[in-house]
């Protein structure tokens, strides 16, 4: 069992008791200004030296590596394994072995973590509007459970957990990310209340939770829409790019984790 600061979000999710999973907010780093201060992202213009500490000191709470993606919003998936170094081009990852955890870097964007119901993997997406979406019906999440499926891992019994993004009342989005996701279905149409003729307030947790149930991932838990759990709603607790970048030229990135008991 990990030992992490009682601020962090513990996902409160019936997973098998050898899945461990975290949610760092914004505190308890050492980088200063617009990343104040536990950020974990190395691409948004903090000191590296700080963002090294940060990722150090998220790595000896967790009690194993975190590996870092280079988040692209695309939909490609990568196995971890002890040996596998930060930075590969990816926006999701898995992993059956325990020495490693799968780290989502988010300020906006929804952290979606996996598991199978056996704990015999562990998983974690970064659900971008664009990722999410994929080309046609085919987004992130599609992508990795069809990559778990053709390593030979059972994914007919999964649960998810989603973490805090942007929430509807804050995310406005133009048509062409509306037009992204339309498939004419009522249920798809109901997450894109129009402001405009030209601007709508989208519901990404809504979407990703639509994707989820038609891939047969019904058991889901974490982010249920409501502003508590909204990144740019609440400065003090989350970086939010789009609420941040605005007035601070940059933020942080929270990180959502999860690994596997050895």
């Amino acid at each position: 069992m990990s030992i992490h600061p009682p601020h962090w979000i513990r996902p409160d999710w019936p997973a098998p008791s050898r899945v461990q999973a975290i949610m760092t907010r914004r505190h308890r780093g050492v980088s200063g200004q617009a990343w104040s201060s536990l950020n974990l992202g190395g691409h948004v213009g903090d000191s590296p030296d700080h963002v090294q500490t940060n990722r150090t000191q998220l790595a000896v709470w967790m009690g194993r590596r975190p590996v870092f993606l280079n988040q692209v919003h695309g939909v490609v998936s990568v196995r971890l394994t002890p040996s596998s170094p930060d930075g590969q081009i990816a926006d999701a990852a898995w992993a059956s072995d325990g020495q490693v955890a799968c780290a989502i870097l988010v300020a906006d964007c929804l952290p979606v973590l996996l598991c199978d119901a056996a704990g015999q993997w562990v998983a974690g997406a970064h659900a971008g509007w664009r990722g999410l979406a994929g080309v046609q019906g085919r987004g992130v999440l599609e992508c990795l459970l069809s990559d778990l499926q053709c390593a030979g891992h059972n994914v007919s019994n999964v649960l998810a957990w989603l973490g805090p993004c942007i929430g509807a009342q804050a995310f406005e989005v133009g048509p062409e990310v509306k037009f992204a996701f339309d498939d004419g279905s009522p249920a798809v149409q109901s997450m894109f209340q129009a402001r405009t003729r030209n601007k709508f307030m989208a519901d990404l947790v809504g979407l990703a939770r639509l994707r989820l149930k038609h891939l047969g991932v019904t058991r889901l838990f974490g982010n249920d829409g409501t502003t508590t759990w909204c990144t740019a709603s609440q400065p003090h607790i989350f970086f939010s790019h789009r609420r941040d970048s605005r007035t601070l030229g940059q933020t942080g990135r929270m990180a959502a984790c999860i690994w596997l008991d050895v």
